[in-house]
């Protein structure tokens, strides 16, 4: 026999979303003009309680950052996430909704995010006052993505995973046009930490190098020696990838500086690599600059694992998708080395990332972290349908 039940939950969230569409717009546009930096987005916040306050959610903002929504009873419990922080970048854009915030942009998509994840809340509500919510629903609106090790580890001290069976996320794609959803089971995302190595050394005059400690020679060999070394000392098929985005040091021509910075990432595919990581980079940093006389401090902080997802999950997720953009609706996406700390969610309990698409079909493509970047808006309508059919179907196991 058919689950009317079943059916008469997905037309509400549908109906409930498309109610609600022209108010998720303007509050994804507000969020874009509003952007907060990792750990100070309290009025990213305070716009997620004006949403849903008096909706049926129970409101939790927590000490420190961050905001934990309940709703239903019994059952099981499933949580979904979205990331509120934004990027200390310049918005390139020239849109009415640009940034007003100087050096800070939603360069990353988190402003759909959260507005995607508002619009999931009104459908769930919804769905609870209805009697159609088959259980427990936990929204988990997260602080400081952008940094590392990321503001999830917070949230799981917190006790926002507590009884949790499943939790999902979506992430703005802007290579995947609006309408789409990209699906990997397994890893989908890559290990990242943060590098920085302070050199010193004894300056001097350029003509006279036998008489100091040439750092910028130090330095040149760092920068490409590291990579090259560890390509050899780690498995291949971990992919360990070291780039560096800051080099420091010197104020003239003809001057060897005595100090200098060099600061950049180390991802990789593999968590077991991921775990020597650290140990290895900080061996061979000695080791590469110490035949110049150069010293090296070295601060290496570990960032976030893979996000890996699981094999149930992913079907759940998988299913929701569909529910929402019919059979041709997810595609299968390639594991990036690109960093986010949901993974730590997944370290906990099970669960499941996907890629949501955020490019017009035929107009350009963006690029995230970069202060041009432009969405598709009826992306937001989509994930916030998405994550309500996520929760619904987990709940009904």
């Amino acid at each position: 026999m058919p689950d009317h039940s079943q059916t008469d939950a997905a037309s509400l969230v549908d109906e409930v979303v498309d109610k609600y569409a022209d108010e998720l717009i303007d509050l994804r546009r507000d969020l874009h003009a509003h952007p907060e930096l990792s750990w100070t987005e309290s009025r990213t916040t305070d716009r997620v309680v004006e949403h849903l306050d008096g909706t049926g959610w129970s409101l939790a903002k927590l000490e420190g950052g961050g905001l934990v929504a309940d709703i239903g009873e019994g059952g099981g419990l499933v949580a979904l996430r979205a990331d509120l922080d934004a990027l200390p970048i310049d918005d390139l854009t020239t849109d009415p909704w640009s940034s007003t915030v100087p050096g800070v942009a939603h360069a990353c998509g988190h402003d759909v995010h959260v507005s995607g994840l508002i619009g999931s809340g009104l459908a769930l509500a919804a769905l609870q006052e209805h009697g159609l919510l088959p259980g427990r629903v936990r929204l988990l609106f997260q602080p400081a993505e952008e940094v590392m090790p990321g503001g999830a580890l917070h949230l799981i001290r917190s006790g926002a995973l507590d009884g949790v069976q499943h939790v999902f996320g979506l992430h703005c794609d802007p290579s995947l046009d609006v309408g789409r959803v990209g699906m990997r089971e397994g890893p989908i995302t890559g290990a990242a930490d943060s590098l920085s190595v302070r050199l010193a050394g004894k300056g001097g005059h350029t003509s006279r190098p036998h008489l100091t400690e040439d750092l910028t020679f130090a330095i040149g060999k760092l920068i490409t020696e590291l990579p090259a070394i560890l390509s050899r000392r780690l498995d291949p098929r971990a992919g360990v990838s070291v780039v560096w985005g800051m080099v420091r040091a010197g104020s003239a021509p003809n001057v060897i500086p005595h100090a200098g910075l060099v600061a950049g990432t180390v991802r990789m595919l593999d968590a077991v690599a991921w775990a020597d990581a650290e140990h290895l980079v900080r061996q061979l940093v000695t080791q590469i600059v110490s035949p110049y006389g150069v010293t090296a401090e070295v601060t290496y902080q570990r960032g976030v694992p893979p996000v890996v997802n699981g094999a149930a999950s992913t079907r759940i997720l998988g299913d929701a998708v569909e529910r929402v953009l019919g059979p041709h609706g997810h595609v299968s996406t390639q594991q990036s080395l690109g960093g986010e700390d949901f993974g730590w969610y997944l370290d906990k309990v099970p669960g499941a990332m996907a890629r949501l698409g955020t490019r017009t079909p035929g107009g350009p493509t963006y690029d995230l972290h970069q202060g041009n970047l432009r969405v598709d808006e009826r992306a937001t309508m989509i994930g916030a349908r998405v994550l309500a059919e996520s929760a619904v179907t987990a709940l009904r196991g």
